[in-house]
């Protein structure tokens, strides 16, 4: 009931005009940004951080506009999947192996409404166990200390960087440079100036917004710019998704069974939506399949990774909000925002300010409604958008990231700043050095280093307090365990090749 309670008061902040209107309005920015090949949720949230900042919107409602857009980019990323065989993010892929084919059959509007409905089941259910498993992780982070909290940032790392990346030399390689961005600025102890080569501005160290925008947006252009992306002609044409009701009860089951497995990815740190995504159409073939149907345009291949995706979206946000570790590279996004108001996440989060936590979870339910209406009549303005040209859409892009990062201290050097993450950032692209990395570095190093200096205060510079606690320990096996699966599958990958 306590929970109810707070779920009431929760809506009756996302309810107000001015948050359910930046609601519906990233359910359909989001959309638009899932469905254009390439760009993904972390790529649309990060352009779309700057405009919370231009418009000056208080914490929960800039949390609301966002989090709303990593729905809705997690609902279109399946558009050009279907329609074009070329998924919208990493998590769509899996939806390419039988949305194209039911799309070649002339069952595109099927494919659509169906991904539609599992996406709002996968969505929603996921937001239910949000609402109900996110309170007792709290609970559980209390008993963290200095040395506990040091031990799970070393467990966000190994997993962010270790595991989600195809080559785990690479993606460890980003973190500690993320690490290394991290320590710019004056020492937290000391207050001696650290890697600012005498610039007051690197006083204050890298603002995360300006280099995640620079990282993701800037990069993002830069790489379009080179590959000279234009119009797509391929899509087919559909104006409404529909599908019979025994299609619906059909996929009923995969959307069910996708919905949990994804959950449970999504609230692993690292794993997130596209181990979801795999795993939920992987477990649903072993299931369902049993003609030999999928891969051929089964609706179950539809149904369960569109459940499974959505569904690590909204498991991704549980270890963010309740023990400041983010679940996946979205989230790291979101937890730079929340970083950038003053808003500390962690368990003390849910006491001191539940009008942001409680109006982000009442938001979420809300944005399920709002993009299953948009997803289904309005689906055949989505896959117009597929063939706009990029001369077109670039600059909207370039002006967002500049004006929104120039409004947040109202400083130049900021801009040259963002430019030069977006170099930087185009050429780790080339070189296959993922960029999550390197924000969870710039991100979670500061904390990292306090609880570590903490600890070894309380200890009088014994560091066998980091050891001490079962937690702590278990925290240690945890890492090891998913490095060393990391190292065998890494070798294994290795051999085939």
């Amino acid at each position: 009931m306590e929970i109810l309670s707070f779920l009431a008061h929760g809506l009756t902040v996302a309810l107000t005009p001015t948050n359910l209107g930046l609601a519906v309005f990233g359910c359909v920015a989001g959309t638009i940004v899932g469905a254009l090949p390439g760009l993904g949720p972390v790529n649309g949230v990060a352009i779309l951080i700057p405009l919370a900042f231009t418009l000056g919107l208080d914490p929960a409602s800039a949390l609301i506009l966002l989090a709303c857009v990593y729905y809705g980019t997690m609902y279109g990323g399946r558009i050009s999947s279907i329609m074009l065989n070329i998924p919208g993010d990493e998590p769509a892929m899996m939806t390419c192996l039988d949305g194209y084919p039911m799309a070649r059959k002339g069952k595109a509007a099927e494919a659509l409404a169906i991904s539609a409905v599992a996406s709002f089941v996968g969505a929603t259910l996921s937001t239910i166990g949000l609402t109900l498993f996110a309170p007792l992780l709290v609970k559980v982070a209390i008993h963290f200390g200095p040395a506990e909290y040091f031990a799970l940032y070393v467990l966000a790392f190994a997993t962010i960087g270790g595991v989600t990346g195809a080559n785990p030399a690479k993606t460890l390689m980003a973190a500690a440079f993320g690490l290394a961005l991290g320590t710019v600025g004056l020492d937290p102890v000391s207050g001696t100036a650290r890697y600012t080569f005498g610039i007051f501005h690197l006083f204050d160290g890298f603002h995360p917004i300006v280099a995640i925008v620079g990282l993701f947006a800037i990069s993002e252009i830069l790489v379009y710019l080179e590959h000279a992306h234009g119009t797509h002609p391929g899509a087919v044409a559909v104006h409404r998704a529909y599908a019979r009701l025994s299609d619906l009860a059909k996929a009923g089951g995969a959307m069910v069974r996708g919905s949990l497995i994804g959950f449970v990815s999504g609230v692993l740190p690292g794993a997130g939506a596209s181990l979801g995504s795999f795993l939920a159409y992987a477990m649903e073939k072993r299931v369902s399949d049993k003609q030999g149907s999928f891969g051929h345009g089964d609706p179950r291949g539809v149904a369960a990774p569109e459940a499974g995706n959505n569904a690590a979206a909204g498991g991704a946000l549980i270890p963010m909000l309740s023990l400041g570790v983010p679940g996946s590279g979205t989230t790291a996004v979101l937890l730079a925002l929340l970083i950038s108001l003053n808003i500390t996440p962690g368990p003390l989060l849910f006491q001191k300010q539940p009008d942001v936590v409680w109006g982000l979870i009442a938001s979420l339910y809300i944005a399920n409604v709002v993009l299953l209406l948009l997803n289904v009549p309005l689906v055949g303005l989505f896959t117009r958008l597929l063939t706009l040209p990029m001369w077109l859409l670039l600059p909207t892009v370039v002006m967002v990231s500049f004006v929104g990062v120039y409004s947040i201290n109202h400083s130049t050097f900021d801009l040259l700043v963002m430019v030069g993450f977006g170099v930087l950032g185009y050429l780790l692209r080339k070189l296959d050095i993922p960029l999550v990395p390197i924000v969870l570095g710039l991100l979670l190093g500061a904390e990292m280093e306090n609880n570590y200096r903490r600890a070894l205060s309380i200890s009088g510079g014994d560091a066998s307090i980091l050891f001490d606690s079962t937690i702590a320990v278990s925290l240690y096996a945890a890492t090891a365990a998913l490095l060393a699966i990391a190292v065998v599958s890494a070798i294994r990958r290795h051999r085939r090749r």
